[in-house]
């Protein structure tokens, strides 16, 4: 029946075994075979009649149909015809199809099947071909979808894929947003150090505010959990000979540094096999650091890196080549030669001394940096006239600096260098020296000499760290100082936030490693690239967004019900000229199901460093927009076609299966 079928339609059957199995699974067949493995699941778990909520729930999961307890809970509410609390099987049926059958995917799967009820082999390639841009389909990939994600057997072993299927394939991870090529490290990890952005906190131990909060094991835990590869570590003098870490002249809590660098060692390469960067802000006394350099090799072992890879070193070692090591950055004294002709000698008790300009803390707000951007010849002037008598109106004293020996020669490719200017850096600085430059001072370089920024960071790491008056932990933006090459833009791990969606969503990328090779013009010692300037020979991508529907989003925290006024913001953010935001109309009274079906247009001039991030509100007329949900994510790292964003808390937590349901195209 079903061959005849097909060669009315004019459709060739690949082979006998297949005509085989459409005879076998007709048309006329197909209820019956529908009805026969749906009853088949759930009819043992309505034996003793109807079921109540928490059962339902529970089938639903044995159906593999992902869903919100929420949800569910007002859908059964609505189903429950005697309001007595249990359903029977045809109600529950009823809640089955409302939740599993979306309208949209019953659309693009009428599409593709020939008869409306299957799709075969050949159906289900066109689908990934023209619509999911999958390359070198053959019948094989259609074939393991099929034997993936076909619940009904007799389907599955006629090769077909009914709706049931095509709907577990389409909320799949297969089918999300993020292309899941980039979930593994895929990147050249052979380049110098200085050559990526670096996953960097700030304050680690810190979990809440700067001033009264705790400090606690679990920021650096959560950190190295999440990728985190550059970590903070404030220490001081402790009692009975035991430094301590904690946020100097407030009341925060103390961590013993020793307890601190355990924790860090168990879970260092948890996540990513790539190094740990312990980011001392060192204030301890001689004699305790002495101790810190002890626990820091007694904890670590050889994983501590306490010696060059090279004889003679010029540039700074890979990712590759320091995997599962731990590199110390903090002042040194001497050079990498003097420290390894004093490999295996008693340092106790050795103490040296530098001197180190210091600047009057003077925070300056951003319209300062605004205006007309100085000649370089003007600018070079001012630096050295700043270098010979302090930066102008910055008054500048000088402090002794007392390091012992033995913490000094753990210091080898991040040796802490206090940044005077470009031109200083140019004349002087060394390979293996980084500077930390406070969020003010750098975000009025990045706007007044973007391209000589870029200059600098191809060679030395720089760390950008926030501004003291940020007591209550806020964040910065860090887009701005990773368009400028800053490999360590150093965050408040603890705080929620746009600046921390963007810190997670761009280090989705190369596995989460914490490690992104910059784009080959933040890399180049000649480049003429500045963010701030519209480039003359970019190649930007026409990016298009279909927003289709959402799936099961969170209900307004105001509802008594599950119910939301739901919009979406898409917005991209990358250089100025491709910062952009686009929003939907508002859907009321509907946050289990509802469509937009409008589409935003993007030119991006740099997706290199471009990520766009995807906001779902609850209007609100009075108090403003309620947050429910977000995205974020590189712009080069999506998948085109048919898509499913997941969505996450303002927490940073997965909301699954809150989701939007979208198409994606672009080309360049």
């Amino acid at each position: 029946m079903a061959l005849m079928y097909n060669q009315a339609l004019r459709i060739t059957v690949p082979n006998p075994m297949e005509a085989c199995y459409a005879e076998r699974i007709s048309l006329t067949s197909f209820f019956g075979v529908l009805r026969t493995w749906f009853l088949s699941m759930v009819r043992d778990d309505f034996k003793c009649g109807k079921i109540t909520l928490e059962k339902t729930l529970k089938l639903l999961e044995k159906l593999d149909i992902r869903c919100s307890t929420i949800h569910v809970k007002y859908i059964f509410k609505d189903n429950d015809r005697l309001k007595q609390g249990r359903i029977t099987i045809e109600e529950f049926r009823t809640i089955y199809r409302i939740i599993a059958h979306r309208e949209e995917i019953i659309e693009i799967f009428n599409t593709y099947s020939e008869n409306r009820k299957f799709l075969f082999e050949k159906n289900l390639a066109q689908f990934l071909i023209q619509e999911q841009y999958t390359l070198d389909i053959n019948k094989s990939i259609a074939s393991e979808i099929i034997q993936k994600y076909e619940p009904i057997e007799e389907v599955k072993q006629a090769h077909q894929m009914s709706f049931e299927g095509f709907t577990r394939y389409m909320d799949s991870s297969e089918c999300l947003l993020f292309n899941n090529k980039y979930e593994s490290v895929y990147q050249d990890m052979t380049h110098p150090l200085s050559d990526y952005f670096i996953s960097s906190s700030h304050n680690t131990y810190l979990i809440s505010d700067q001033l009264v909060g705790p400090s606690d094991l679990w920021g650096y835990v959560s950190a190295l959990v999440k990728g985190c590869r550059c970590l903070e570590i404030d220490c001081w003098d402790g009692s009975q000979n035991e430094p301590v870490v904690y946020h100097g002249y407030t009341f925060t809590s103390k961590l013993l540094f020793k307890t601190v660098i355990r924790a860090i060692h168990k879970y260092a390469f948890i996540t990513s096999d790539y190094p740990v960067v312990l980011s001392l802000e060192n204030h301890c006394s001689p004699s305790q650091q002495e101790v810190m350099a002890d626990n820091l090799q007694s904890t670590f072992g050889d994983s501590l890196l306490s010696d060059t890879l090279d004889d003679f070193p010029d540039k700074l070692p890979s990712p590759e080549a320091l995997k599962f090591k731990i590199l110390v950055r903090n002042k040194k004294i001497g050079t990498l030669r003097e420290t390894r002709e004093r490999r295996g000698s008693d340092k106790h008790g050795q103490v040296e001394e530098c001197e180190e300009e210091e600047e009057a803390e003077q925070e300056e707000e951003e319209n300062e940096a605004k205006g007309p951007e100085p000649s370089d010849a003007f600018q070079d002037d001012l630096e050295k006239e700043a270098e010979s008598k302090g930066a102008v109106g910055i008054p500048r004293f000088k402090k002794k600096l007392k390091i012992a020996t033995a913490l000094s020669d753990l210091v080898i490719y991040t040796k802490v260098e206090k940044f005077r200017s470009f031109h200083h850096s140019r004349l002087y600085q060394q390979f293996n020296e980084s500077n930390s430059i406070g969020e003010s001072q750098a975000r009025k370089l990045s706007k007044l000499r973007a391209n000589e920024f870029i200059l600098h960071t191809t060679k030395f790491i720089t760390r950008i760290y926030p501004k003291a008056t940020r007591a209550d932990s806020s964040n910065f933006n860090p887009q701005e100082f990773w368009n400028v090459g800053c490999q360590m833009v150093a965050l408040n791990f603890q705080t929620p936030g746009l600046p921390m969606d963007l810190q997670n969503g761009k280090f989705l990328d190369n596995g989460g490693s914490g490690y992104i090779l910059k784009p080959h013009f933040l890399r180049d010692s000649k480049t003429k690239f500045n963010p701030n300037k519209a480039l003359m020979d970019s190649n930007p991508i026409i990016l298009m967004i279909r927003l289709i529907s959402g799936i099961q989003l969170p209900p307004s925290y105001h509802s008594s019900s599950n119910k939301a006024d739901t919009l979406v913001i898409v917005e991209i953010l990358g250089v100025p000229n491709d910062q952009m935001k686009q929003q939907s109309r508002v859907i009321k009274k509907n946050a289990f199901s509802p469509r937009w079906n409008e589409t935003f247009t993007f030119i991006i001039q740099v997706p290199e460093l471009a990520l766009i991030r995807f906001v779902v509100e609850n209007q609100g007329l009075i108090a403003g927009n309620e947050f429910l949900g977000q995205y974020t994510l590189p712009v080069l790292c999506m998948n085109k076609g048919y898509r499913r964003v997941p969505l996450f808390s303002k927490m940073g937590e997965s909301l699954e299966p809150a989701s939007l349901f979208i198409y994606v195209w672009y080309v360049r």
